[in-house]
């Protein structure tokens, strides 16, 4: 009997260790070839990913908690008081975004950061 339960102790180790996956590509297949860029466009490489991401909440005429992120102007405002970043961080202190689901990718998060800290430019 208890060669038995050690078998299944195995078994039920090896079978949750196999649904496992740690690889950002296989999670999230989207991001799979994304590679930041030292100085990302706010229109072809940020606005994107904020239109995929966070305005079907924050954009609009209604936009959540008035926040709202689907122009230039609007996204500017926080990322200078660090909001922006705060929140898809999941940084303390900060409404972890997007709201009810997972985290940015890390590459996504990058190309933001990036963006940010080359001048946050409307190009």
């Amino acid at each position: 009997m208890q060669r038995l339960f050690i078998l299944l102790s195995w078994l039920s180790i090896l079978l949750l260790s196999a649904c496992y996956y740690d690889k950002e590509g296989i999670l999230y297949p989207e991001t799979a070839n994304c590679v930041p860029t030292a100085s990302p466009s706010f229109l072809n490489e940020v606005l994107p990913l904020l239109n995929g991401r966070c305005n079907n909440c924050h954009g609009g005429n209604s936009p959540s908690a008035n926040i709202r992120l689907d122009a230039y102007a609007e996204v500017v405002i926080y990322a200078n008081n660090g909001s922006l970043m705060g929140s898809i961080n999941h940084s303390g202190g900060y409404s972890p975004m997007p709201k009810n689901s997972g985290k940015m990718s890390a590459c996504e998060i990058q190309k933001i950061q990036n963006w940010i800290s080359a001048g946050k430019l409307n190009n």
